[in-house]
């Protein structure tokens, strides 16, 4: 599956079935994608990692906002 430039550019070879590379992608995707590639994660998902994205901490507060709007969890953090 070929990846947008704007989210992978330093390779060609990503296999998201690995989690380390899987969480590395969410992350890329959050902190750079468009809307058409958030609609590509698993709200699910996403939610359960964001703890350990290592997002700065501007970004993290906007997601976590937005899960906890979605009913994923309660606002803090």
């Amino acid at each position: 599956m070929p990846f947008p430039r704007h989210l992978v550019w330093s390779t060609d070879d990503l296999n998201l079935n690995d989690p380390v590379q899987r969480q590395w992608y969410i992350r890329q995707v959050l902190l750079h994608g468009h809307a058409e590639d958030i609609r590509t994660l698993d709200l699910r998902e996403v939610a359960a990692l964001l703890d350990d994205l290592n997002l700065p901490r501007p970004v993290y507060r906007l997601w976590k906002t937005f899960w906890a709007r979605k009913g994923y969890f309660s606002t803090g953090g």
